[in-house]
């Protein structure tokens, strides 16, 4: 059975099944003023003091000359600690689970963790600019050599962004250089960022787009690619669940590693009362 006749298939059906339970909550919503606007501007904020735990699935067609595809989901729960009454620790992890098929040749497969990547920023309350900085760490945890560096790795990370009567504008960027592990291996020295912008809606739902750029200085190569999205909350029993589709257009890219086309979904469990 291979993954890339059925994942496609479930993401639709997931995309379904959270817009039907979204109509329900908008309308519960609004009785309720605006908490859902609210709470979908404190999930556009990376450093809101709100503990989330984001399934981010990605998949992606056409890659290199195998026409290969790959499917990852993100596991990336936000954990914030209050240090003082003006200062915040946000703490990301971002675990990526990975299936691919005829990327690293024809007819192969890897199935897998892939790295991970720790960021924490320290986040100062406030008003206007909202502003994050702090280390990022790369941890050597795939379960494959073909999916991960096997490298550990460390660099700076920042965020500024601007929030007001619904919209959320800014960006996000980390540069890790790898400092120990298998000296076999190419050493790691990646820059990452990403710009964003959302609206959101009294109902909870959002509109927004992003573009990802990530450099490899090492190998020097760049991708870039742009990602409109549309969101909302939905609530399953009592539990909140933010969801979002993004198409996931590839713009620069090399040949190798860029894909033809790709399709983000994310489902969110949040916990507002954290």
């Amino acid at each position: 059975m291979k993954f890339s006749r059925y994942i496609p298939v479930k993401l639709l059906c997931f995309t379904f099944f959270f817009l039907l339970n979204y109509t329900v909550f908008s309308q519960e919503q609004e009785k309720a003023g605006a908490s859902a606007q609210e709470l979908a501007d404190k999930l556009a904020n990376p450093v809101a003091s709100l503990i989330s735990v984001p399934l981010q699935n990605n998949l992606n067609y056409g890659i290199g000359p195998y026409n290969g595809i790959k499917y990852t989901v993100n596991i990336q729960p936000v954990i914030p600690f209050k240090l003082s009454d003006n200062l915040d620790l946000i703490t990301r992890y971002i675990l990526p689970v990975v299936d691919q098929q005829d990327i690293t040749g024809e007819d192969t497969h890897e199935f897998g963790l892939s790295d991970a990547t720790v960021t924490a920023f320290f986040a100062p309350k406030t008003k206007g600019i909202i502003l994050g900085i702090g280390p990022a760490f790369l941890v050597p945890t795939a379960t494959d050599k073909l999916l991960g560096t096997e490298k550990f790795g460390v660099g700076p990370s920042i965020l500024v962004m601007h929030q007001k009567n619904g919209l959320s504008l800014g960006f996000l960027a980390n540069q890790i250089w790898s400092v120990a592990g298998n000296n076999d291996r190419n050493d790691v020295n990646s820059f990452y960022t990403q710009m964003f912008m959302s609206y959101s809606y009294k109902s909870g739902a959002s509109l927004g787009v992003n573009a990802e750029v990530t450099q490899n200085w090492e190998g020097n190569t760049t991708m870039i690619s742009l990602n409109p999205s549309v969101g909302g909350i939905t609530k399953f029993g009592s539990q909140i669940v933010q969801f979002s589709v993004q198409p996931l257009i590839p713009i620069v890219g090399p040949h190798e590693s860029k894909p033809d086309w790709g399709l983000r979904a994310v489902v969110a469990f949040v916990f507002p009362g954290s």
